[in-house]
């Protein structure tokens, strides 16, 4: 990553561009990486915010989604925004959920990709043996269609998460939180235009996680995207940016 990364009011984030906001929220153990080739693709026409989310930063006892969607309406505030199109990956599109059924009134539109709030199979319904490297890539590879994509530097940085008692404590219980935290009661209420962007290779939040979205958002429109797992952003990046600009021309006023 070449971005700059800004440290003020508590926040650490990504601040690239001019114009429309798009800000964008990782995954339960993604990085701002992730999101590269969105940034990459669309800083020249838009404003593209990243912000850390603060996972393993909270107090046990807050630990969850909708401690995060609070903070993430605390950064929206602090960097005065309105008219946001929110995008959201895994964890992320959780939080975009719950952000969105609090303050419409901030969001114009919203992507999901690969989003929990209905059903997530983490880490293939198990959590890695700390002890066992091994074991932690195959689970890594898990998230992908191809396996290549989970390169040892990522492989190595779950490793060290999940080998830290502070973190791996507060990734069980963000993980826990948001089972607990099922949307499904509440997406009619919102309005809003949805673009649903899924692998059809995605054992995490398999595909008919994305039809059921499909079928209870109200504005919601689905695209598929084939061998490709549970973070098309980053597995197929291209295509998946050729259905955000779409998506994004459509929703212009």
């Amino acid at each position: 990553m070449d971005f700059v990364l800004k440290e003020e009011h508590g926040f650490s984030y990504i601040d690239e561009g001019e114009g429309e906001v798009l800000l964008l929220l990782h995954g339960l153990m993604g990085s701002l990486s992730n999101w590269d080739g969105v940034v990459n693709q669309f800083k020249s026409k838009y404003r593209v915010l990243i912000p850390i989310l603060p996972i393993y930063d909270m107090p046990l006892i807050t630990t969850g989604v909708k401690s995060l969607s609070k903070f993430v309406h605390k950064f929206i505030k602090f960097k005065k925004l309105s008219n946001i199109t929110v995008l959201g990956n895994s964890l992320g599109g959780h939080v975009a959920l719950v952000y969105v059924l609090a303050h419409p009134e901030n969001i114009k539109a919203m992507v999901l990709t690969g989003s929990s709030g209905l059903y997530e199979n983490a880490f293939g319904g198990s959590f890695p043996r700390r002890e066992s490297i091994d074991f932690v890539r195959e689970k890594v590879q898990y998230t992908f269609y191809d396996p290549a994509i989970a390169t040892d530097e990522l492989v190595n940085d779950v490793y060290k998460l999940v080998n830290d008692r502070h973190s791996v404590i507060r990734l069980l219980a963000m993980a826990k939180s948001a089972i607990r935290h099922n949307m499904k009661k509440d997406l009619h209420k919102m309005q809003l235009p949805v673009c649903l962007i899924w692998g059809r290779d995605d054992k995490i939040t398999p595909p008919e996680v994305a039809v059921e979205f499909n079928e209870l958002l109200p504005n919601a429109e689905l695209h598929w995207l084939d061998k490709c797992g549970h973070a098309p952003m980053m597995e197929r990046p291209d295509e998946f940016n050729v259905l955000l600009g779409a998506f994004l021309e459509k929703i212009k006023e």
